[in-house]
């Protein structure tokens, strides 16, 4: 099945199709404008810029994503299909470079496709640099990422190697800012593109800067509250919520998630086996530990999906020191078994 759907990924892609669709008419009728020219600028050239903008302007929010998600849990209803919001912004890269090579390369006396690297060969200069070289070899990563962003693709590719590929998106986009800079700011009077480019940029770029260290300042003041060795303190029964979990960060860097089910704790790897998903951003559900990414659940006793699948997450143990938890930092084989933690509520729990 090229897309296992459902009704909240119908919703997703309707809304963002539609943004689609009204930026690129919206574009079309004020861009004239803004644009300091002696003619006017065609509909053709329009739609070219329109679809560009467009383009750049989805590849710099896809990239929010991550930390807006990490800074404000309200923001995970876009992350979860994420992966559509990058196969249509490569659709709508794709009809911006079709446009191109279509109206600027199609009287060429040479191929139009051959014309397009072989029409600038100034690599040699700062002004005049073929800027196409970059917009090529983006559009052509986000071609690959759209490509293999099918779960096909990750279990065949293995999740460590799926993921390294697909984190040369943060290149692609360094890539089009070039194309950018090089091309279309360069040949305009208007600073409108460039205070875009300008905040787009900065953006993404503060966003992952205040995401990580706020993540590190997190996984800090975890390892100063380890107890004796190897028994780490996880936190206190009364701070998870009953169906969910707080996540653990261990001095090596790994992450533990703690869940509370009822009246019983346990303990898994982060790591969703399916794409490296946070579990501990996830809750139970039907008595599973339930990823937020993309569904998918393991047992919390031993991090065994349910038949007919068969993912596994390692395991880990947990006591109780009163109302401190306590966690051995030393994974179990996935899909061991563990025997749950028996939470004994406080006064302040059964009120």
């Amino acid at each position: 099945m090229p897309v296992g759907w459902n009704r909240n990924k119908i919703i997703y892609d309707v809304v963002l199709l539609a943004a689609v669709v009204a930026y690129i008419l919206l574009f079309i009728k004020i861009a004239p404008s803004f644009q300091d020219v002696t003619r006017p600028t065609t509909g053709i050239i329009l739609r070219i810029q329109a679809f560009g903008t467009c383009a750049f302007l989805m590849l710099s929010f896809i990239l929010c994503i991550g930390p807006l998600a990490r800074l404000d849990r309200r923001f995970l209803p876009l992350l979860y299909n994420r992966r559509h919001f990058g196969v249509i912004t490569c659709a709508v890269a794709f009809t911006h470079a079709s446009q191109v090579v279509s109206i600027y390369f199609s009287f060429s006396p040479l191929d139009k496709y051959v014309a397009v690297l072989a029409s600038n060969t100034s690599y040699d200069r700062f002004l005049g640099f073929p800027f196409e070289t970059f917009g090529i070899f983006a559009l052509f990563l986000l071609l690959v990422l759209a490509a293999t962003s099918h779960d096909f693709w990750l279990r065949f590719l293995t999740p460590p190697i799926w993921k390294a590929i697909h984190i040369s998106i943060y290149v692609a986009y360094a890539a089009i800012v070039c194309h950018i800079v090089l091309g279309s700011l360069l040949s305009k009077q208007s600073p409108l593109l460039a205070v875009i480019v300008g905040l787009s940029v900065v953006a993404v770029t503060g966003l992952h800067l205040v995401a990580g260290r706020i993540e590190r300042q997190k996984d800090r003041s975890t390892a100063e509250d380890a107890d004796e060795t190897p028994w780490v303190m996880a936190g206190h029964v009364d701070d998870i919520a009953d169906g969910r979990g707080i996540v653990v960060a261990l001095e090596e860097g790994e992450r533990v998630a703690v869940f509370r089910y009822g009246d019983k704790l346990s303990a898994l790897a982060n790591v969703c086996a399916h794409q490296n998903g946070p579990l501990g951003e996830g809750r139970i559900v039907d008595g599973y530990v339930t990823c937020p990414w993309h569904g998918f659940q393991y047992r919390p006793g031993d991090g065994c999906s349910p038949p007919p699948f068969t993912e596994k997450a390692a395991t880990y143990r947990l006591r109780l020191d009163g109302q401190r938890i306590l966690l051995d930092p030393r994974p179990n084989e996935p899909g061991t078994y563990v025997e749950p933690v028996r939470v004994t509520p406080t006064r302040e729990t059964e009120a």
